[in-house]
């Protein structure tokens, strides 16, 4: 329950700032919606002089304007109180105040009726505001004291009135509780007047407020202002399970909802013969065991056999009760219950919306997959031999024993021309100018090979000097080892 002014910004609500209430008074606890506020009232009528003026926490009292102030909604206004005055908003005028009082049977004449002094003015806001803000520490202090006095008791709420001369004290207690002493603790510590109010356990849970187990706002808080009583038996006649923790509400009693929908539940049930009727046939006494309102079906178990339960409808439930009245029998009620399940197996439901599977877009997994999957991986394979083949290439020499490659295993389903490898090209060999890196290679058949160690060569006094000389290899070795070539 929000207007658009209280939408938030940036995780923090933004508010309406209008004095501590909602500009449109839909955020308010209790609200009535104004219908009549756009109809203007007929020539020669006066406006009716009762507003409704909302204290904290859904409490509303009705006072009479004898000053002709021009009141709306939302207008924070001082009223008369017992002693001092109070401070509260307007929260209906108009035509729907006269319903409203009429439904809680308010009177409008005597001397109980109480009056509007003027609008609150921001002096007034102040010391109100100032005495809201001092209720929540003094609950934590009031309840600590009823704990040491062993009272059984719980304070649930403070309310100061507007002028903070007064404040109310809200508790619920099972039984009656001598709270003498706890006053004069109270009053020396808060030096204020105090007032202890005994309330019900719905009257707090509709002060406090809360979230329910349906996942709404308590009705009780909301809109529900009279509390009926509700028994075991409206969950009885809904064929609920009586369980007190489902049960129960945040109050600890029965919930209220329970009553909601009770009587379409008894109009209901008018057509189901009597449970406690017993059918007589020839095999033996039925006794009912579970109705169904929904479906219109019933139960019956024989005397005896209570785990074999036999389901029927409410007719023919009735015509087996107007035959016993008769004196006559039925052979058994498994001929009732064979003929529903017949029905029941015959019956055929169309696929409207066309919906079978919620994997039915999904593509199947063929065997086609796996056998790309396995020639990518032959193919994977294949492919790093002509690399080794081509680093080879590029070393002056040949290899000493040059491995013999595998034969290429063609895979079914393998395209001849796609799935080749493409040969890297061919690169030329460039002049080196240091030592062959063939000895330090990995023979694929005896390891690494050690390189041996450089020499210099002995200068030849007949040649001269040998820089701008050609390099050559080295030759090869009768034990299949590699020379190292001269360097100059």
């Amino acid at each position: 329950m929000a207007c658009t002014s209280c939408s938030t910004k940036d995780g923090q609500p933004k508010g309406c700032k209008n004095n501590g209430t909602c500009g449109t008074d839909s955020c308010n606890k209790l609200t009535v919606f104004d219908w009549l506020s756009n109809m203007s009232v007929p020539n020669g009528e006066k406006p009716f002089d009762f507003v409704e003026v909302r204290f904290k926490n859904g409490r509303k009292h009705y006072y009479k304007n004898t000053e002709s102030l021009s009141l709306s909604i939302g207008d924070v206004v001082a009223t008369e109180a017992q002693s001092g005055h109070d401070i509260g908003v307007v929260t209906l005028t108009g035509e729907l105040v006269r319903v409203q009082m009429k439904r809680k049977k308010a009177s409008q004449t005597g001397d109980e009726v109480q009056k509007i002094y003027r609008k609150a003015s921001q002096k007034d806001i102040d010391i109100w505001s100032d005495a809201r803000d001092r209720e929540e520490p003094m609950k934590v202090k009031a309840r600590q004291f009823a704990i040491d006095l062993n009272l059984q008791m719980k304070i649930s709420d403070i309310e100061f009135q507007g002028d903070a001369s007064k404040a109310t004290f809200y508790y619920t207690a099972e039984d009656r509780v001598d709270f003498r002493e706890l006053i004069k603790l109270f009053a020396k510590e808060f030096r204020t007047r105090i007032e202890m109010k005994q309330i019900g356990f719905r009257q707090e849970a509709a002060r406090l407020g809360g979230i329910g187990s349906c996942g709404r706002e308590l009705c009780c808080s909301t809109w529900l202002t009279d509390f009926r009583s509700v028994s075991t038996s409206a969950a009885r006649y809904q064929q609920l399970s009586l369980n007190p923790q489902k049960l129960a509400g945040q109050c600890g009693k029965l919930k209220c909802c329970l009553n909601y929908e009770l009587d379409s539940y008894l109009d209901a049930l008018k057509a189901f013969p009597k449970t406690d009727i017993k059918l007589y046939t020839e095999k033996g006494t039925a006794v009912c065991q579970k109705t169904d309102i929904f479906k219109g079906h019933m139960w019956y178990a024989y005397e005896g056999e209570w785990m074999n339960w036999h389901k029927i409808t409410t007719d023919q439930a009735r015509e087996i009760i107007e035959l016993n009245r008769k004196k006559e029998k039925v052979e058994s009620l498994e001929e009732y219950a064979s003929d529903l399940v017949e029905e029941a197996i015959t019956t055929e439901f169309e696929n409207v919306v066309g919906q079978d599977s919620l994997t039915r877009f999904d593509s199947p997994k063929g065997p086609k997959k796996r056998k790309n999957t396995k020639g990518r991986n032959t193919k994977n394979k294949n492919t790093r031999k002509p690399a080794a083949r081509t680093d080879a290439k590029t070393s002056d020499k040949p290899k000493a024993a040059p491995s013999k490659p595998r034969k290429r295993q063609e895979v079914k389903g393998e395209a001849k021309t796609a799935n080749k490898p493409k040969p890297r090209p061919k690169q030329r060999p460039k002049p080196r100018a240091k030592t062959d890196d063939k000895a330090g290679a990995t023979d694929q058949n005896k390891g690494p090979v050690k390189k041996p160690a450089k020499r210099r060569p002995k200068p030849n006094p007949s040649k001269g000097n040998d820089k701008g000389r050609p390099k050559t290899g080295g030759s090869k070795d009768v034990k299949g080892q590699d020379n190292v070539k001269n360097k100059d």
